[in-house]
This record gives structure tokens, sequence and C-alpha cells, in this order.
């Protein structure tokens, strides 16, 4: 029995007060006695399913009987909790509303001592909002790109550049990477005998092909170190080298900083090594210091912090 399928019925049969046979066996493209035999697993499962009666016969899902219980324990109930509040920022489109019906179906099926302990956590987790930070993925998007990189399907779809040309593209998908609020396809673009990065945002009308290949071996040890060395080219990271004047400690406390950005000097200094995509946004990280530093290179950060300095001069004037 499918998984899948019986799920998909499952949701059915919620959306609806009732359901006919022959339309259940349409929606699912599976034949009567498949959904008669889907019905007896729903049941033996604990769901109150009852037949009606009729020429055709139909199907009802008893409203407010208790679900059977989901298999979570303390830790995993809150893990889902926060996970579905934390995707109403997502990256995908249409997301937040999904979460917010995700989870009243969950605290739905949830035992009373794990649903007063997620009411607690809902209670006292305010959310800031974020301003809008450019196109978002398309769930559908996401959802066909995922299973071709599963099936190993070829995949065509228009797609939009940097300078808002748009092309067409046969590829075959290896796998997704999620990067704060972009998602980005790692394929093997057939029309250029070579491996690409999509940003999602930019595919659109995405159209599995029915043609499965053998899947290639990546040039990286994963999609999300072939990411990241492409993202590494296409912006070079500036490097800083910055005398603080704040022990090591306690830079960390103010600064976020890796182990191997921080060199103590002693109890009093230490050395920053830091990079960014640009100088620009170097200086502006090392403003929010709120320590004094000493700027050791490059030369050219001396000046974009000046002229910083005289803008925020001016603006106190």
């Amino acid at each position: 029995m499918s998984s899948e399928r019986l799920l998909r019925l499952l949701s059915l049969l919620q959306t609806r007060r009732e359901w006919s046979g022959p339309e259940l066996c349409e929606r699912l493209s599976v034949s009567p006695r498949t959904v008669r035999r889907d019905i007896e697993r729903l049941r033996g499962l604990g769901y109150p399913v009852h037949a009606t009666l009729g020429a055709a016969g139909g199907y009802v899902l008893e409203a407010g009987a208790a679900m059977p219980p989901l298999l979570l324990d303390d830790e995993e109930a809150v893990a889902i909790a926060v996970g579905l509040r934390a995707a109403t920022g997502g990256a995908v489109e249409g997301i937040a509303e999904a979460s917010v019906r995700a989870l009243a179906k969950l605290e739905q099926v949830l035992p009373a001592r794990l649903r007063r302990r997620v009411t607690a956590l809902h209670a006292a987790t305010t959310t800031l909002g974020s301003p809008p930070a450019g196109p978002v993925a398309a769930p559908e998007t996401l959802t066909v790109l995922a299973a071709a990189c599963r099936d190993h399907e070829r995949v065509r779809f228009a797609y939009r550049g940097a300078d808002d040309r748009e092309t067409r593209r046969l590829v075959e998908p290896h796998g997704l990477v999620s990067a704060g609020r972009r998602w980005y396809l790692v394929a093997f673009d057939a029309g250029r005998d070579d491996w690409r990065i999509f940003r999602v945002d930019r595919v659109s009308g995405p159209l599995p092909t029915g043609v499965r290949v053998a899947p290639r071996e990546l040039p990286a040890a994963g999609t999300a170190e072939f990411v990241t060395r492409f993202m590494a080219g296409t912006h070079p990271a500036t490097r800083a080298v910055l005398l603080v004047h704040a022990s090591a400690r306690e830079l960390a406390d103010r600064f976020r900083v890796t182990e191997g950005e921080v060199e103590p000097v002693d109890d009093r200094t230490c050395v920053l090594r830091t990079s960014a995509d640009s100088l620009e946004w170097t200086a502006l990280r090392i403003a929010y210091l709120d320590i004094d530093f000493e700027i050791r290179e490059p030369a050219g950060l001396r000046d974009r912090v000046a002229a910083m300095a005289e803008r925020l001069a001016r603006a106190a004037r």
C-alpha cells in the first residue's frame, strides 16, 4: 500500500463532509476495491471513517472525534512547533499560511500534556516581522524540482538571469540548497554541457520530461560546498585585519566570530581577521563593535571608515 496515497485519502476526507466512492476513485486514480481497502486501513489506524448509504455509496470522517495521537515525545513536539513558527518568515511563497494550517492540525491531535507545552511556547514567544527581502521561491516549483532530484529526472524550465533575459533550460537536477531567504538548484545543464546553479525564485514553469538519467558525479563534496564555492567565486571576499583593544573573550561576546578569526595578543588586545563581500560591509560591521580598534589592512578600508565617519558627523550636526 502507498503511504502517500493513504495520506492523500485522509486529507480528502478532512476537507469535506462526505465523499462518494466514485469521487475518491477519480481523485486518487485507483479502483473502488483499492479505495475500500484504504478505508479499512484508516479504520485500523483508529480513524473513524463511516460508510453512507446510496446508489454510489460514500464515506464520512466523523467530525469532532478523537484522532489517534501523534507518536511524539515532548522534545519532538516542541521542535515541530518551533519549526512551524519559524517557517512563517521563510523563503517559500505562501509558507506562512501553510505553517499556520499545519500547526492547527498538529495541536488538534496532540495529547493534552504536549498541547499545554506547545501552547505555553506560543504564548511566551513574540516574532519580529521581517521587512521584504526580495522574491521568494514558489512551493510548487520547489516540489517539482525536489521530485526530479529524487528521481534523477530531466526537467525543462524557463530561467530569468540577472540581466532579466529569459532562457529555456534542460537540466538534470542534483540537489536543492537553502541559504537564508534564497533557494538554489544545483543541476547539470544539458544545453551547456556543464554544472550550473539556478536561483529557484527565477525558475518558472518547471516541467518533468519523464526521462530518467544516471546520476552524475558532482565536482564537489556536496551541494552546499558547490554553492558556497560558486558564490565565493562570484563575490570575492575582501579580507580585513584589525587590532582590537579588548580581550578575545570580550570581542566574541560583542561580535559574531569564529575561533579562527580571533588571535589573542594579551588580556586587553587581540587581532581580528575577518572577511566580507565588500569593504563597505566590513566597515559597517566593525562600526558596531563599540570598541576601539586599529585597521592594519587593507588600506582601502581606512578610506571607507573615514568616509563613513564624515557622513555620520554631518548627520549628527
